[in-house]
């Protein structure tokens, strides 16, 4: 919703996207402090560190698709 709403407002977005920044930034703080949500990151990265240390070859990064 906050990329659309800048999106569509340009320039004026810091004034009009206001209510969606807000979202933005409370669901951003929700996964940020989530004790399973950083278990799961810190396993995936620990994974792909020990494949690069085995291997030597660095692998991609997964490409993420927006919700819009």
């Amino acid at each position: 919703a906050f990329t659309k709403c800048c999106q569509e407002t340009g320039l004026l977005m810091v004034v009009k996207c206001r209510q969606e920044n807000t979202a933005l930034k409370d669901c951003l703080v929700g996964y940020y402090t989530d004790p399973l949500f950083y278990e799961e990151c810190k396993t995936d990265y620990l994974k792909q560190r020990e494949e690069y240390r085995a291997t030597g070859i660095k692998k991609k990064r997964q490409n993420l698709t927006s919700n819009v």
